[in-house]
């Protein structure tokens, strides 16, 4: 599939002028990732949207986020790490890319649609710190 370059580079123009909204860590909101370079998960459709987790908010401009996809991938050994499993709103499976952890303007949030239940979040950050060398 061909990336459109030249039209995440107007939304980005856009983007850069929103107030960036009020958030909190554990929420998974849409986010305008755009259209990225290789394997880096890309944003879809015209909006360039994706869902990401808040893992940590540094301050009310910037946070780590992961990330999430519904796609189900594979299950082994070798890959289970950089993967995390969860469900969210009325039982949405949801995967969490643990390899793509960025660091995140608030002004690329779009939405809130929901929130990671504390157990799963507990678990995601363990997941996270074992990634670590």
């Amino acid at each position: 599939m061909e990336k459109d370059f030249q039209a995440w580079h107007r939304k980005k123009e856009q983007i850069n002028t929103l107030r960036p909204p009020f958030f909190h860590e554990r929420e998974i909101w849409f986010c305008y990732l755009g259209a990225n370079v290789g394997f880096e998960q890309d944003g879809t459709k015209e909006e360039f949207l994706r869902p990401v987790l808040v893992v940590r908010k540094f301050n009310n401009e910037i946070f780590w986020a992961v990330p999430l996809t519904k796609s189900h991938k594979k299950s082994d050994a070798k890959t289970d790490k950089y993967y995390y499993r969860f469900s969210f709103i009325d039982g949405i499976q949801s995967l969490a890319i643990l390899s793509q952890i960025r660091l995140i303007d608030a002004r690329r949030m779009s939405r809130c649609i929901g929130m990671i239940p504390e157990s799963d979040f507990a678990r995601l950050k363990e997941k996270l710190k074992a990634l670590l060398p």
